[in-house]
């Protein structure tokens, strides 16, 4: 169906029409795949995983520096640290 509003031998409208689909949905596929490539229009799994996973890693390391930021914080106030 996506092809067939890339090749645009008809109307979207007449497409949506034809396919009982809405005419703003079909544009909206249509913009995403000329944006983004096929595999985004519909949800590439791979690519979810993907993104999840480097959601996951962000969190990770932004616990990792607030966790530092925090001894380094207490460290330099502890009695004994060199003045900076």
């Amino acid at each position: 169906m996506v092809l067939e509003i890339l090749k645009e031998e008809k109307s979207v409208t007449q497409l949506a029409s034809k396919h009982h689909i809405n005419y703003s949905e079909l544009l909206k596929w249509k913009k995403l795949v000329l944006e983004e490539g096929f595999p985004n229009v519909f949800g590439d799994p791979k690519t979810e995983a993907l993104k999840t996973n480097h959601e996951k890693e962000v969190m990770a390391l932004y616990q990792k520096i607030g966790q530092l930021t925090t001894q380094l914080a207490w460290l330099e106030k502890s009695p004994g640290s060199p003045d900076p």
